[in-house]
């Protein structure tokens, strides 16, 4: 092959590596998916988000169950029955007869009847030591919490989504790459051997030529074998199979942009960082709970009933009551102060938990802001490589056909090429996935900030659905 046919073998590559043109795979729409529209089908179709959804609900609803301590709690129980009572009664002698003080006779009834009754009960809680007030917050902040873990999970979906798309289309260009770069040693495997038929080389330069092309086929089954990896993955993280895929851009404008402002963003908004602060509030309310128990208990209780034939030789009855209870716990066998104790532990652990998650958090943003900064760097420095080698190939080239150059400088020049145009794809790649990686650090990378054109997400909608229920057993989506 040429030099001029080399260098559009080279510019088609270029262009694959910068528009994401997918190598082999049949496109599903007339225009290309964009890195925009996988990013709204992962955050719609990921079952790993829809699972941490279906968590939130669940979590919605300890905001009722605590709630529940408010309320009044009613009964009805009803009862009836076959009963059978049988009577022995005997009489004694008249005074001032003969069988005064003895037993005269003995009368025996035996009579079965049938009883029934119905009756109902309502039972207040009037105090408990401020139990049902402190549970109700801690509901609300393992809800509160459990909607950062919702973030957490949204933004791993879509950094993954990202990632995934970005390596698929990073592996197609590199796959497209060796392709070229077979095709490219197979023209120059020929031209070897022509040269070596009319004695212009030796067989040494044959076998260098068929050894560099056995490489660069083992290269390229390699590179087939990432790309069908990508394509899998792809299909997990998205939900769908990939199409044509159009370039990625970096989104570093919606990232600060100093590292002291993406490091105060990231210990505060981090959503990691926030669940573990509201970890923090659900250890607290606890002891609180738990401190409770040692409060007296005042309870308002309310009955009433209606029965028919309860006891032999009573036709009806009919009971109502109204009573107040006073519990004063004394002692209880330890356990509630053990449970204090413990507690207030379990506080402890999670503030230092807390201070962990945002020192994890700091090291974050300081590490996505150095990768972002490095592939940057890279992108440059790798340009400016690929300029350099392919001005060196042509050079070599026109230096080997005047034999001041050998075969194995032409194909050292050909491979210097190659690694310096996959080194590009690769920072082009990291470059994208860079600043995705910075914003989630930054607790950003979400589809409002994002501003893409999808029906968001509310948590608050079913959490006011279920919060002030009092009856019903289906789900508000009708489950």
């Amino acid at each position: 092959m040429g030099s001029s046919g080399l260098r559009a073998s080279i510019v088609g590559v270029a262009i694959l590596a910068l528009t994401g043109a997918a190598p082999g795979l049949a496109p599903t729409k007339a225009a290309a998916d964009t890195l925009e529209w996988a990013l709204v089908q992962a955050y719609q179709n990921n079952p790993s988000l829809n699972a941490q959804r279906a968590a939130l609900r669940a979590t919605d609803e300890n905001v009722p169950q605590a709630l529940s301590g408010y309320r009044p709690k009613l009964s009805i129980t009803a009862n009836a029955g076959d009963n059978y009572t049988n009577l022995v009664s005997h009489t004694y002698g008249a005074e001032g007869t003969s069988t005064s003080g003895a037993i005269t006779s003995f009368t025996s009834v035996a009579t079965p009847y049938v009883s029934s009754g119905v009756g109902a009960t309502a039972t207040q809680t009037l105090f408990n030591g401020f139990q049902t007030a402190n549970r109700v917050r801690q509901a609300e902040s393992q809800v509160m919490g459990a909607r950062e873990t919702l973030r957490v999970t949204e933004q791993q979906v879509l950094l993954d989504a990202a990632t995934a798309y970005m390596n698929l289309l990073r592996d197609a260009a590199i796959l497209e790459l060796n392709r070229r770069n077979v095709e490219v040693l197979t023209e120059q495997l020929k031209q070897t051997r022509d040269r070596y038929n009319v004695g212009e080389v030796t067989r040494t330069d044959v076998a260098q030529a068929e050894s560099r092309l056995a490489a660069g086929r083992s290269s390229l089954l390699g590179a087939q074998s990432n790309y069908i990896t990508s394509i899998a993955n792809y299909r997990r993280v998205i939900g769908i199979a990939p199409g044509k895929l159009a370039p990625g851009t970096p989104v570093d404008r919606f990232s600060p942009s100093t590292l002291p402002r993406a490091i105060t963003e990231g210990e505060d908004r981090s959503p990691s960082v926030l669940a573990a602060q509201y970890g923090v509030d659900v250890a607290e309310l606890a002891v609180k709970i738990n401190e409770g128990s040692l409060y007296p208990n005042l309870a308002l209780t309310a009955s009433a009933s209606q029965n028919t034939n309860p006891a032999y030789n009573v036709n009806r009855q009919f009971l109502a009551s109204v009573v107040g209870e006073l519990t004063i716990p004394i002692y209880q066998g330890g356990g509630e102060f053990s449970a204090i104790r413990q507690s207030k532990e379990t506080v402890g652990q999670q503030r230092l938990n807390l201070d962990v998650t945002r020192d994890q958090a700091r090291e974050t943003v300081v590490q996505s802001w150095s990768e972002l900064e490095a592939a940057k760097a890279q992108i440059e420095a790798t340009t400016a490589q690929v300029n350099a080698a392919e001005i060196a190939l042509d050079g070599v080239r026109e230096e080997a056909r005047v034999g001041e150059r050998t075969t194995l400088d032409v194909l050292n020049a050909q491979q210097e090429l190659v690694n310096a145009r996959v080194a590009l794809v690769t920072a082009q790649h990291d470059r994208v996935v860079a600043s995705y990686t910075l914003l989630a650090a930054v607790g950003g990378l979400s589809m409002q900030r994002l501003g893409l054109n999808v029906s968001i997400y509310d948590p608050q909608v079913h959490y006011q659905q279920v919060r002030d229920a009092w009856f019903g057993l289906r789900n508000p989506d009708g489950r």
